[in-house]
Order: C-alpha cells, then sequence, then structure tokens
C-alpha cells in the first residue's frame, strides 16, 4: 500500500485544495492511505515546515520516506513517485 502524509493546518486553503487534487489525482483510491497532520500541533513538525505548508510526502509499503511536493500538487513529481 502507498501511504501519503500531508503536512497542514487548519486555516490553510491551499492545504485543502491539494488534498482535494490528490484525492482526485488518484485512480484506484482503495490502494491508498492518506492522513493529514496539522503543523501546529507539534513543534518539531512547526519548525519543519512552517512556511512550507502544505507538504506530501508518501511511502510505498515499508520503502523510504520521499518528499512529492509543497505549496501546489506537483502532477509531474506525484506521477514520478507513482511510477517509481
Amino acid at each position: 500500500m502507498i501511504t501519503f502524509t500531508l503536512y497542514s493546518r487548519s486555516y490553510c486553503h491551499l492545504c485543502d485544495d491539494m488534498l482535494e487534487q490528490l484525492r482526485h489525482s488518484l485512480t484506484n483510491p482503495e490502494q491508498f492511505a492518506i492522513s493529514v497532520v496539522d503543523v501546529d500541533t507539534d513543534p518539531l513538525l512547526l519548525a519543519q515546515y512552517d512556511e512550507l505548508v502544505p507538504v506530501l510526502i508518501g511511502q510505498k509499503n515499508v520503502g523510504p520516506v520521499q518528499k512529492i511536493c509543497h505549496y501546489f500538487l506537483d502532477k509531474q513529481a506525484l506521477d514520478a513517485f507513482l511510477k517509481a
């Protein structure tokens, strides 16, 4: 299974947009898990991602975690991640 983590914050329209676009970009949604993490709830995440949210991270099975994109959904980067 491929898992995605979207680092976001509650009042971020770019975060909402990226989540919606990600959901629409996945052709077989049952093969994916998406979790949304609010960076404002964790000081370490806030320090790492504060000005970058939304940040999309992906992981295939137990493989390495990979940053895919931030601010806007980069469909080419998402496709490259899915094909790799």
